[in-house]
């Protein structure tokens, strides 16, 4: 009787552990106590999959014996009886194990993928309260791979590296023990065997793996290469620069080395499967040519032998995997490594433990500037330094300067993307850093340069400020952002796409959408930081009626790039290297001939 060779998808092949893997553990080591710690209230179901593993591996070494005794009793006393018994436990026991491995599936599934959902939300918020100067220095590419591939990349941790290392142990002990009882002579045999072949075809898939490996890097240049110059940008720089030719001859030698890879790669997998086809060809054909010789076996029943080697085939699988499973665990600690690093890193701008709440709707508008400096964490002198500034409630200030004068950290500070390195920002006597980001959020709103629009439907741009805004308020808003004609004209009016970042409209148009998501809010304090800058002068034009309408009423802090759009501030605040050198109206300034008098002239 042949021994069944394991499937392909038992027999992926082993796995070297990744360099890159074990320097990030060496860097930035997990301990068991965390990793423990994500499991935190699914001990229950960690211990029914155990249990169910260690249940269905004991009951599926049943099936040999049965075997043995269809073979050695049943069919030669012709004891229908007792065959039809031994047939019954056969198939009660290949159905017992089948639906064991289904619930144990599902437990593990549904544990996994609930621990990755905690997982994921745990460093989604945790993200979302990093300061401004983590997003500007992180990748948004690195950011995604982390929180959604090495996330779902766990998966194994759970469904398959804990999981496999409960059933191979205990299937290879309880397999090994079984042999044991049937022949320990042939057991013995298979001490001196099994080594061999199980290092023999290791060594094939190894060689495959790699031959995958410098497959996967060369399909990714290749997919780099025509990203890079089939793209709308990198066909302008092809085209301007007369590079086609530079790229044709790599993108030709990049898919010259893919020919023979998958050459290398077809051969490895066709000795692999000659490798295993030997191996399990020849490890019954020993157990066979032993049973000949009595002295060597003991004397041994057919039933037994067929038995024996059933079950030395079975050990094969589960060996290959406890062998698998070191660069299994190390990827998936490495994976754990990252996403805690991310989990580690300090919040720049925490949340108050005891906030002062405050209504927007009874808030009087007055904001201070008290002794204000802030250095960026990885600077050497301060962006800002000694700032003392007062807007009254309802007033408007304006803030001027030549570029890194320190304009935008201000208002930055005011909406509290950052916190001073000394000093405090108040509203209404309150610190910033006293108020939760729920009531920031509608005591203070923000206009600036860049106006993000989500790939989705005005309607729903809009309602990121306020979920519950009705349509007819939204046409109020977007009236008094002089905007609503735009919209009207559109066949889907309000469910118009907008496009990624809002391409569908102009600039003018994407301001104005954004000042009309403003208005929702409906905020008592405003920052209008260089809302104008990237647009002409007729669009600017245009759209000052609208920033007119939304300050009216409100205390605005404006951070301007043209001076003409802040000469009828009640205040102007000149800066210099992040210090105030001048204040004053519009008039005084110029009369005084200084920095003022200079930019604007």
């Amino acid at each position: 009787m042949a021994v069944m060779a394991p499937s392909p998808v038992e027999m992926r092949g082993p796995s070297r552990i990744n360099p890159a893997d074990r320097a990030q553990l060496a860097e930035s080591p997990v301990s068991l106590a965390r990793v423990a710690g994500l499991f935190r209230g699914h001990g229950l179901q960690l211990a029914a999959v155990t249990g169910i593993i260690v249940v269905a591996s004991v009951v599926g070494l049943a099936q040999p014996f049965l075997l043995r005794e269809v073979i050695d009793v049943a069919l030669p006393t012709s004891n229908t009886t007792l065959l039809v018994w031994l047939v019954a436990g056969m198939v009660a026991v290949a159905a017992l194990t089948g639906v064991l491995g289904v619930w144990q599936t599902w437990l593990a599934t549904a544990m996994g993928q609930r621990v990755m959902h905690a997982l994921r939300v745990r460093v989604f918020t945790h993200l979302q309260a990093q300061s401004m100067e983590f997003f500007k220095k992180t990748r948004g590419g690195e950011i995604q791979s982390r929180l959604l591939q090495d996330v779902a990349g766990l998966q194994s941790v759970v469904t398959s590296t804990a999981t496999s290392i409960a059933s191979n142990l205990t299937t290879a002990v309880a397999t090994a023990a079984a042999m044991l009882v049937l022949n320990w002579r042939l057991s013995l045999l298979s001490l001196l065997v099994l080594p061999p072949a199980i290092a023999l075809t290791r060594r094939v898939a190894l060689v495959r793996r790699e031959v995958t490996l410098q497959q996967q890097r060369a399909l990714a240049d290749l997919h780099t290469q025509v990203e890079e110059a089939l793209s709308v940008n990198g066909a302008m720089l092809t085209k301007t620069l007369g590079s086609a030719p530079a790229q044709e001859a790599g993108f030709t030698d990049t898919s010259s080395r893919l020919i023979d890879l998958e050459v290398r790669s077809q051969l490895a997998g066709r000795w692999r499967m000659a490798t295993m086809g030997i191996v399990f060809a020849a490890i019954p054909a020993l157990l066979y040519l032993v049973a000949g010789f009595p002295a060597l076996s003991g004397g041994i029943s057919i039933g037994t032998l067929i038995a024996f080697a059933s079950l030395q085939g079975t050990i094969f699988r589960p060996i290959m995997g406890l062998l698998n499973i070191g660069a299994q665990w190390v990827s998936s600690m490495a994976l754990l490594s990252r996403i805690f690093g991310y989990l580690d890193l300090p919040v720049g701008v925490p949340e108050p433990e005891h906030p002062v709440r405050l209504d927007a709707a009874s808030v009087r508008g007055e904001v201070r500037f008290e002794d204000v400096s802030f250095r960026f964490p990885d600077g050497t002198a301060d962006a800002l330094s000694g700032i003392d500034l007062t807007i009254g409630a309802g007033q408007s200030v304006a803030v001027v300067g030549e570029t890194g004068s320190g304009k935008s950290t201000l208002a930055a500070l005011l909406v509290r993307l950052a916190d001073p390195t000394r000093g405090r920002v108040t509203v209404d006597g309150v610190d910033l850093r006293d108020l939760a980001a729920s009531d920031r959020t509608r005591i203070v709103g923000m206009v600036t340069q860049e106006t993000y629009l989500a790939h989705t439907t005005i309607a729903a741009n809009l309602r990121q400020a306020r979920p519950d805004a009705t349509d007819a308020e939204l046409w109020t808003a977007l009236e008094a952002a002089q905007v609503d004609h735009v919209i009207a004209a559109l066949p889907d009016g309000l469910e118009t796409v907008v496009g990624a970042r809002g391409h569908r409209f102009s600039g003018g148009e994407r301001q104005r959408l954004a000042i009309a998501r403003t208005l929702l809010v409906n905020p008592p304090i405003l920052v209008l930081d260089e809302a104008t800058s990237a647009l002409d002068t007729d669009t600017e034009r245009e759209l000052q009626a609208a920033l007119d309408h939304l300050m009216a009423g409100r205390t605005t802090l404006t951070i301007a790039h043209r001076l003409s759009t802040v000469r009828d501030a009640d205040e102007i605040v000149v800066l210099a290297a992040g210090r105030i050198v001048e204040r004053g109206r519009h008039e005084a300034l110029l009369a005084a001939g200084g920095r003022y008098a200079h930019l604007h002239g």
